[in-house]
């Protein structure tokens, strides 16, 4: 099943250097789902002058329990990156 996460960043004068502090370990993370074939597509969301404020995926996972896990074990969760997660089920047209 797919599911669209919307991942906002805070809005404080240190998000984005705690982004960019967790960005490595993010994108190996990344990584691995794309390995494990739980991602369809995902990238940063960007304010109007181009600046990183969040992240947009969607994500194969049987349940929306194993998406949440997945999420909360992310370094963007971990390191304090991304303060308003939603996560809703998606269905791609194909």
């Amino acid at each position: 099943m797919e599911f669209l996460v919307i991942a906002l960043d805070g809005t404080d004068a240190d998000a984005l250097d705690r982004r960019m502090a967790s960005r490595e370990a993010h994108l190996a993370s990344f990584g691995e789902l794309k390995e494990e074939g739980h991602v369809v597509s995902g990238g940063a969301l960007l304010d109007d002058d181009g600046g990183m404020i969040g992240s947009a995926l969607i994500l194969d996972f049987p349940d929306r329990a194993s998406v949440e896990n997945r999420i909360a074990e992310d370094p963007y969760t971990t390191g304090d990156v991304w303060r308003d997660v939603t996560i809703r089920p998606f269905r791609l047209v194909r």
